[in-house]
């Protein structure tokens, strides 16, 4: 994992960096470094509809190029902006990524 990753706790990130260094030396599997990482990491905060718009005008991008940029529908921007639909998994995650670091991570 990255250093920018988001523990629970201290303590998770202590018991993550234990076995990652058992993962990088193949003293553990694949499968168990996954269960660590969905035991220790914390999940993306979801966003609500008037940040996602909130977001997208602080970009100064239309809806049909804000869609366009994340791969996705207009209409799927607008029901997320109206909330008629939550973004969930990576749409969610990209949002995440864009809200943070802007449109240029995806250039």
């Amino acid at each position: 994992m990255t250093a920018k990753s988001k523990f629970k706790s201290p303590a998770f990130e202590a018991i993550h960096s234990a076995a990652s260094g058992l993962f990088s030396v193949d003293a553990i599997p694949q499968e168990t470094m996954r269960n660590f990482d969905k035991a220790c990491l914390s999940n993306v905060d979801e966003l609500q509809p008037i940040e996602i718009k909130a977001l997208r005008e602080k970009l100064n991008v239309s809806q049909p190029v804000f869609a366009s940029y994340l791969n996705t529908s207009v209409s799927t921007v607008q029901k997320w902006e109206s909330g008629a639909k939550r973004p969930g998994g990576l749409a969610l995650k990209l949002l995440t990524v864009v809200q943070k670091h802007g449109l240029k991570v995806l250039v």
